[in-house]
């Protein structure tokens, strides 16, 4: 269940969009092949977020699709949402599922198999692994080697999404990895046309996950 969620993982940014433009967006790319959908809110105020988180979930439960909440528990609780993805800087794994329950899908950033295996220790149910390429999303990302990602999959064997300047260009780079999906942020987000491209992206993702699972 949670690895077919995760294939095209859209994680939101609403910098430079109005709400209606944001919600159109989001709407449009879950209507296109988008399986779960992550709200990311760096700079919203708590009652910002959460009525954002509202406003998204009512997108996403219409669609059938799993939403997370990017880092904020309280919000995640507060609106019901499926889970919760935290980076580094958050609460640590444990605390965090402790707070959750254990029926909320935790999602977590890993760069390092040592963090990975830490994770899942935890309480993890998938990670995600990243930049695989420079973004814009977020500053100063160092960038993942493709080895790494493979070793965090082999090594923690829990469902790994791929995160960082992904885009339908550089996704086949991906092609003979484990990933469980992709985590697109810009690529949806600025899309001239977010119907079109979210389906592109689908077709892609879907076709590398099925020659690895051919593979294997």
């Amino acid at each position: 269940m949670i690895d077919e969620a995760l294939t095209l993982y859209l994680v939101t940014n609403s910098d430079g969009l109005s709400d209606d433009v944001f919600l159109t967006r989001v709407e449009e790319a879950c209507k296109n092949g988008v399986t779960l959908v992550q709200l990311r809110e760096k700079k919203a105020s708590t009652r910002e977020f959460y009525q954002k988180a509202l406003a998204i979930k009512g997108i996403t439960d219409k669609y059938g699709i799993p939403l997370i909440i990017n880092d904020r528990v309280d919000v995640c609780l507060a609106v019901d949402a499926a889970g919760v993805h935290i980076g580094d800087d958050e609460l640590p794994v444990d605390v965090t599922r402790q707070l959750i329950g254990p029926d909320k899908w935790l999602g977590v950033s890993a760069k390092t198999v040592e963090r990975a295996l830490e994770a899942k220790e935890q309480g993890a149910d998938h990670l995600g692994v990243g930049a695989m390429f420079p973004t814009t999303t977020k500053e100063n990302a160092p960038t993942t080697d493709i080895s790494v990602l493979q070793d965090i999959i082999h090594a923690a064997q829990l469902p790994v999404v791929a995160i960082g300047g992904i885009k339908e260009e550089n996704m086949a780079a991906l092609r003979d990895t484990d990933i469980s999906g992709v985590a697109i942020v810009s690529d949806i987000m600025q899309a001239d046309d977010v119907a079109k491209k979210t389906q592109a992206l689908k077709k892609q993702i879907v076709s590398i996950k099925e020659k690895n699972h051919h593979d294997r």
